[in-house]
């Protein structure tokens, strides 16, 4: 605005309107760029069937139909498959949301020069992570949520310490997305899809989420126990079918995990 004084020449001073340039709030910037990839991720029709329907669809089906053998403490009863399966199928959630979804989308953004022009932004490129995970977490609460009323209502009777439960999932959670996003970083958009699909199937398979493990030769299962699927899921099923206390060696092997997954994806991770 312009003022007029009367004994000498017109002076600009500042007014209401003028403007303010800069970046929001650090905090701010972070939350609405969780917010939209919450929002991107829940539109994805892809990224819901890895996340959402495929863990449904195998928690209903194995705990209704007799297709795998479980260890059972009796014989017989959905209840008692359910109490083997829930725990396996919430760790696949984790895996397909922090790994698999996190990966294939991370990887395209890279490929289209997404990321690249989000790290031109205000937004630091720490930042940026912190609100893919934190949308990676928004969505693990949304799967574990709807998993645990789906077996509540096969018959699941969960056990155990919830603290114990939080740091499992917390962990995995960080490994995977550490791993995730290391594939993301270092390989192309279109090996990024194959593998970590590939890897999905995999994990699935021989990680202890529908097969027990014991049902591996002895040298395999040795291997195949140090894997981040088979530490989360036993470590899951200790805590909420056997009641156990706090599950200090699957811990472990997630947390050393977390930290090679982490560390390799902040040394190698390329932005272009």
């Amino acid at each position: 605005m312009t003022a007029i004084d009367p004994t000498g020449p017109a002076r600009t001073t500042a007014g209401v309107f003028t403007p303010a340039p800069g970046a929001a709030p650090l905090l701010r910037m972070i939350t609405a760029q969780a917010a939209f990839e919450t929002r991107m991720l829940l539109r994805n029709g892809e990224q819901l069937l890895l996340t959402v329907v495929i863990p449904t669809l195998l928690l209903v089906l194995f705990s209704s139909v007799d297709i795998v053998e479980v260890p059972t403490d009796t014989a017989g009863g959905s209840g008692e498959a359910v109490d083997f399966l829930a725990p396996g199928i919430l760790a696949l959630a984790v895996m397909s949301t922090a790994f698999t979804g996190q990966a294939i989308a991370t990887g395209f953004e890279r490929r289209y020069g997404v990321l690249k022009r989000l790290g031109a932004s205000p937004l630091p490129r720490w930042g940026l992570m912190t609100a893919k995970t934190l949308s990676v977490l928004v969505t693990e609460v949304l799967q574990v949520v709807l998993l645990a009323l789906i077996a509540l209502a096969l018959g699941w009777s969960p056990h155990g310490n919830p603290l114990a439960v939080l740091l499992l999932l917390v962990l995995g959670t960080a490994a995977f997305s550490g791993l995730g996003l290391l594939m993301a970083g270092t390989l192309k958009a279109e090996a990024t899809l194959a593998a970590a699909n590939l890897v999905f199937l995999l994990l699935l398979v021989g990680g202890g989420v529908i097969v027990p493990l014991d049902k591996f030769p002895d040298a395999a299962r040795s291997v195949l126990e140090l894997l981040p699927i088979s530490a989360l899921s036993d470590g899951l099923r200790d805590v909420l079918k056997d009641g156990a206390g706090m599950p200090w060696a699957d811990l472990g092997i997630l947390a050393v995990w977390a930290a090679a997954g982490l560390g390799a994806a902040g040394r190698f991770f390329r932005w272009e």
